[in-house]
């Protein structure tokens, strides 16, 4: 399927962020109210990367609630920060192999671009060299790195997300850049054994039939979901049974990330320029909020039942409340920056926006 140019310009200026130590810039935004929002101001504070200059490669990141840290792989500067929730400071694990990748008809220096909190470990995603990395979460050590494809064979074989699944203790690897219009090699998952988690290695591969686009995994029930991205579905996959269980028509022409509420089981679904949400229990569509166009990656709050989606073409995050009908309702919509891309959410109110073209990473607060 191909991609609506623009969005892939967004998605592209989006892969090259990250984030710089030293120099943090805080900016008051005033949050539009629409609902109640206990602060109702907020704080946008930017957090460069260090030696970053320029628009840097960023994608997927995470947050490690045990260690209240963001993981952030900067792809072409060949690192991976760590920002301590606290404190803003940014440390930085090297060692990662870069490479030159064929993309948007052009040589980019590409590295590590992904990343899943695992049992005592962090895993690394590199597209430049193909591999998974395995990283001390403790001690913030490189320990080593596994190649599962061919780097001659460019992005279709490289690994695009990362997921820890801990209900079967193994790493799920996507491949592929599918909202760029690079399919996966062969419409696969890559499944890898973490049951020693400092020690991953290949198991199997998983078909698909297509490209998998974002993901929210379901440890209590054993569910993957993730968005077939050339069919335009949704599904969950049996995590033990290694099988589709389930379809969805969000209505999502190109769906991009997903999130999950475990508890209630809703599931909510990006699309360009909106989430919709679903109810998986019972096979319907909920609804939808407008956040504007240029959405990749959302996240969910359980604690705060609280939805965070960040339009890059907007340049705006919107921040909704999701009631017990799966209603949602948005509570704000803070100005960001354009090509602002991906979001993660972090302890009690906070969320993390990727920025690429500064080579930052925005932390959004009340305050």
């Amino acid at each position: 399927m191909n991609a609506n140019p623009m969005r892939v310009v967004w998605r592209h200026v989006g892969w090259r962020l990250a984030l710089a130590a030293i120099c943090t810039i805080a900016l008051p935004i005033r949050a539009q109210q629409q609902s109640t929002l206990k602060p109702e101001d907020f704080r946008v504070t930017r957090l460069q990367l260090p030696d970053a200059k320029g628009v840097v490669a960023l994608d997927y990141f995470a947050y490690d609630r045990r260690h209240a840290r963001v993981w952030l792989p900067a792809s072409n500067l060949g690192v991976v920060a760590v920002i301590d929730d606290k404190t803003d400071k940014v440390t930085t694990v090297a060692g990662f192999g870069t490479g030159e990748v064929e993309l948007l008809g052009k040589k980019r220096l590409l590295g590590p671009t992904s990343v899943s909190i695992g049992d005592g470990v962090v895993y690394i995603g590199n597209r430049g060299d193909s591999s998974i990395c395995v990283i001390d979460a403790e001690n913030l050590t490189l320990l080593r790195c596994v190649r599962i494809g061919d780097p001659a064979a460019g992005l279709t074989a490289a690994p695009d997300a990362v997921v820890y699944v801990a209900a079967t203790k193994e790493l799920w690897v996507t491949t592929g850049a599918p909202p760029l219009g690079i399919a996966a090699a062969d419409n696969a998952l890559v499944i890898m054994d973490a049951s020693d988690p400092k020690h991953i290695k290949a198991k199997r591969r998983l078909s698909l039939g297509a490209s998998a686009e974002g993901y929210a995994v379901d440890e209590k029930r054993g569910l993957f979901y993730t968005n077939l991205e050339e069919h335009g579905e949704t599904v969950a996959i049996d995590v033990r049974r290694k099988k589709i269980v389930s379809r969805w028509r969000s209505g999502c022409a190109e769906p991009h990330g997903v999130a999950l509420d475990e508890a209630r089981r809703f599931l909510f679904v990006a699309c360009a320029d909106r989430v919709i949400a679903l109810d998986v229990v019972h096979n319907k569509v909920l609804g939808s909020i407008a956040t504007g166009d240029g959405l990749d990656n959302i996240d969910y709050a359980p604690a705060e039942k609280r939805l965070y989606a960040a339009a890059s073409v907007a340049g705006t995050l919107t921040i909704a409340n999701v009631d017990n009908r799966g209603t949602m309702t948005t509570v704000a919509t803070v100005p960001t920056a354009k090509g602002a891309r991906s979001v993660i959410a972090g302890k009690g109110a906070t969320a993390y926006v990727i920025d690429p073209v500064s080579g930052s990473i925005l932390k959004v607060a009340p305050g």
